[in-house]
């Protein structure tokens, strides 16, 4: 069955806008922090470290505003595209000054661009979400979501041939993704995607190989890799490549080019699944809390 996309009709939505204020609890810092076996936990006062702003100003759609793949219901805030997967695709984001726990904060979330694209795979629409998050009167984060919205297959289909990721690094690190892991990330950033959680549902319903590592998850490994090695991060750009599933270890690798930092991750196969190009700079006031210890 093949879906009209209606993209004038999208591209209404661009401008629209979502405000959000809340004041930055410790907990959820403290919680990822202890997931990712940090040896100190963040508390009051502490800079949170970058993008795990993530974990604050979460959507809490109700059981009835929310479909039967966990995802809420389309139309409000975000355009109604008629494509039900959904993931990450991109995103760039800035770090001009560090949020400090304990503090309120406000976010301001713009629709900024609607693209509809076909591939092999049939209809893709990439939604694009600026997001600009401030306290104490001045902007700390600048950032650009993009989103890739697509068709659900008919069956299992075959995964594309995956492009063999780099094995020179500077840094490395293998995780295990185990459901553990998955869920408690699931639970801290309020994502209710089955997808991530529900193995029956994401083999069966949405015809993966298994359970999908959360593109956020990857890239804030990479950055919990790249700051426990280099200077704070001033700013990232990464781009998701291929999904990464529960399937065996997975791999960090980062590699130091002067002032940026080449990462990016490989699933079990050694397949490239997340990219990224970060840049090393001092923010002001930044010592956001990062232990070491195990890792996940």
């Amino acid at each position: 069955m093949t879906t009209a996309i209606d993209v004038d009709h999208l591209r209404t939505w661009i401008g629209r806008q979502q405000h959000g204020s809340e004041t930055l609890s410790p907990f959820p810092a403290r919680a990822l922090a202890a997931t990712l076996n940090h040896a100190r936990l963040p508390d009051v006062g502490d800079a949170l470290p970058a993008a795990w702003h993530w974990l604050h100003f979460l959507d809490t759609p109700s059981t009835e505003g929310t479909g039967p793949d966990g995802h809420p219901h389309k139309g409000g805030f975000l355009p109604p595209i008629a494509l039900p997967r959904r993931m990450w695709a991109a995103g760039n984001l800035e770090f001009e000054e560090p949020l400090r726990l304990g503090e309120r904060a406000d976010k301001v979330s713009t629709i900024s661009a609607v693209e509809h694209k076909s591939g092999r795979s049939g209809d893709l629409v990439f939604l694009t979400i600026e997001h600009q998050v401030h306290q104490r009167g001045r902007r700390c984060i600048r950032e650009d979501q993009t989103v890739v919205y697509r068709a659900m297959p008919a069956g299992v289909l075959p995964m594309p041939a995956g492009e063999q990721a780099a094995t020179a690094a500077d840094w490395s690190r293998d995780v295990e993704p185990n459901p553990v892991l998955l869920f408690r990330f699931s639970a801290l950033t309020y994502n209710a995607h089955r997808i991530h959680y529900d193995r029956d549902y994401a083999v069966h319903q949405e015809f993966y190989p298994g359970l999908v590592v959360h593109g956020p998850l990857l890239v804030l490994l990479l950055l919990d890799l790249a700051t426990r090695q280099a200077a704070p991060i001033q700013s990232i750009r990464f781009r998701a490549v291929r999904p990464t599933f529960d399937l065996g270890t997975f791999s960090l690798r980062g590699k130091r080019e002067g002032r940026e930092v080449m990462l990016w991750s490989a699933d079990h196969e050694n397949c490239l699944g997340m990219s990224a190009v970060a840049r090393l700079g001092a923010v002001a006031g930044s010592e956001a809390v990062v232990g070491s210890g195990e890792q996940p």
